[in-house]
């Protein structure tokens, strides 16, 4: 099951966020950056303004959060971005991500296009997102939190969705 998030989820999702992102990044973004980042943008104050600010959803299993998504609101231009969709590691793969995606496209249907960005060396993430149809766009470098990436960039259409 999907449903919105709530103010009562801010500790789910801060657990959830730091869980997969060791087991995503572990090898790939050094430990105290990945800390850093997810201090400042899952913090309590952070993350209430996300929840009046942006669209967030939990994944559910058996009443407990198992994942969640957070995409912004289409903006005058018809963008929006897929900010985050993470997983415990032990249920992804099956089916749950995809649940996110669709119910998140459900919040954008007057949009365009959703973007996201994903660590080059993500490769469960960038081989998810190619199979729900977005397509890379760009790589490119960056710095994040003051560590060298190689981030990809991809767009998924909004106007001719292929889930």
């Amino acid at each position: 099951m999907i449903r919105a998030g709530t103010i009562e989820d801010i500790a789910s999702v801060q657990e959830i966020a730091y869980i997969s992102w060791n087991d995503t990044y572990e090898g790939i973004i050094p430990p105290p950056v990945q800390k850093s980042f997810l201090d400042k943008s899952y913090s309590t104050p952070m993350m209430e303004m996300r929840l009046k600010k942006t669209i967030v959803l939990l994944a559910m299993h058996e009443n407990e959060p198992i994942g969640f998504a957070n995409f912004t609101k289409v903006d005058q231009d018809g963008d929006s971005e897929l900010i985050a969709l993470y997983l415990k590691p032990e249920y992804q793969r099956n089916g749950y991500g995809r649940q996110l995606l669709n119910s998140g496209l459900s919040y954008l249907l007057d949009g365009s296009q959703l973007s996201v960005y994903v660590e080059s060396e993500n490769t469960k993430g960038r081989k998810f997102y190619e199979a729900t149809g977005f397509k890379l766009v760009e790589e490119f470098e960056e710095f994040f939190e003051g560590h060298l990436l190689q981030t990809a960039k991809y767009v998924y259409d909004l106007k001719t969705p292929t889930l």
